[in-house]
């Protein structure tokens, strides 16, 4: 659980602008909320440059990624992102950073040396192999000034204090395994406990095993934004996933879902997406007040990393009731087991309804969504959430009341609304 800078600051968070948020994080870090992340391009100082040379990625000596120090002022004097961690976590919380898996192409060009190895960039880098979407680097070689190369990058992150490394352009398009083996082994070597988290998605299901040997958490989707459909429905693009299709995504990885290894459905672009979102305009989230309950509801019982994506610094006041509900965060939390309740068939018409049920100690969560785009009742047997067959009483997590017994879930939900009930 925690925040990340992307949906709403994309390329242009500031040391500034971070250490608001932070502070609003902080404030509801009693709730679980903990890992407060910098995406894409802090090592920039010109994010907007058309080209790489104009976007000046800044470097140390030994090819090394350094905080710009114009965005960032305490990493002045190569100080880099210590100082900033040192702050983040003298507040509770917990520091993380995203990168473009690789090696930065001038320090190929330049050859410049790995640190604490005999190796020089050129060694380490295979310049055939490159980021289809980020022009910075090449990949990194399955070879020993590979290691040497990512062993010396974690060994920089893990002094400056990172908790948590969200690693790009490595689960999929393209799909780098050597160097998420790299990765692991360079976190391992350190000592220090750094989630690692993979992007972008879809990772193909198929790897899930494999990756979960050595990753935290891997994308299972491209893109995710605030719209409840795809727009690229149809074609071979999943940018933008539409909410509706997390649906099926995630519960076609919940068998994976387990301590030390959660499917990432991304990040929940709720509440203000602005200064400067890394996808479309400054605005307020698209979704409705529906929509953007069913989004939190869905991740909390599926067990997804719960990373909020809108600006804390203008959270308000239905966005904050979401998160901080300390029963759903619970579930998230806490939920040994979870998945797709079983619903019976709609008499050969599309099922509007999909449902989950969980498990947190003795008690079970039955969640219920409807995904048509108008309302419907629906009345859902006890058996679809695992449970007896027999009466039940239920309370209505978000509605705060308690329903009678009877013989089965009887609800009634307005288009992409969803309930959420604690079975008694």
């Amino acid at each position: 659980m925690g925040w990340n800078s992307w949906d709403a600051y994309g390329l242009t968070i500031t040391e500034g602008d971070f250490k608001a948020n932070v502070q609003v994080l902080a404030g509801m870090r009693h709730l679980g909320w903990h890992y407060a992340v910098i995406d894409e391009g802090w090592y920039m100082r010109n994010p907007f440059g058309n080209s790489l040379a104009e976007r000046n990625y800044l470097y140390d000596a030994n090819g090394l990624l350094l905080p710009a120090v114009e965005r960032f002022p305490s990493s002045a004097n190569n100080a880099g992102f210590k100082p900033l961690a040192d702050w983040v976590h003298g507040l509770g919380l917990k520091f993380g950073i995203h990168i473009v898996r690789g090696i930065p192409k001038q320090v190929v060009h330049d050859n410049l040396p790995i640190a604490g190895s005999a190796f020089h960039a050129e060694e380490a880098a295979d310049t055939t192999e490159t980021c289809p979407w980020d022009d910075s680097n090449f990949g990194v070689k399955d070879n020993a000034a590979g290691q040497a190369y990512y062993d010396s990058m974690l060994q920089r992150y893990a002094d400056w204090g990172i908790d948590y490394i969200k690693v790009d352009c490595i689960s999929d398009h393209p799909y780098r395994p050597t160097e998420i083996r790299q990765i692991a082994e360079a976190i391992r070597k350190t000592g220090r406990p750094i989630v690692l988290s993979l992007s972008p998605g879809p990772t193909n299901i198929s790897l899930a095993g494999e990756i979960a040997k050595y990753a935290q958490m891997t994308r299972i989707t491209d893109d995710h934004w605030d719209t409840w459909r795809n727009p690229h429905k149809g074609t071979s693009s999943e940018f933008n996933f539409g909410l509706v299709d997390e649906f099926e995504r995630i519960a076609e990885w919940n068998r994976y879902a387990r301590p030390g290894f959660w499917p990432d459905a991304d990040m929940l672009p709720e509440g203000a997406l602005t200064p400067h979102p890394g996808w479309g305009e400054p605005r307020q989230s698209h979704y409705t007040q529906d929509e953007q309950r069913t989004e939190i509801t869905l991740w909390a019982i599926s067990r997804s990393p719960l990373i909020f994506g809108g600006n804390l610094t203008k959270l308000d006041d239905f966005s904050r009731t979401l998160l901080t509900s300390r029963e759903v965060l619970a579930i998230n939390q806490k939920a040994t087991e979870s998945g797709p309740a079983i619903l019976p068939a709609n008499d050969g018409a599309p099922q509007p309804a999909r449902a989950w049920y969980a498990r947190v100690g003795n008690k079970t969560y039955a969640a219920v969504f409807n995904v048509d785009d108008k309302p419907h009742r629906f009345d859902i047997p006890w058996l679809s959430f695992h449970l007896t067959n027999k009466s039940y009483a239920a309370y209505d997590v978000w509605a705060g009341k308690y329903i009678l017994k009877a013989d089965a879930l009887h609800v009634e939900l307005a288009p992409h609304a969803c309930a959420l009930f604690r079975v008694k």
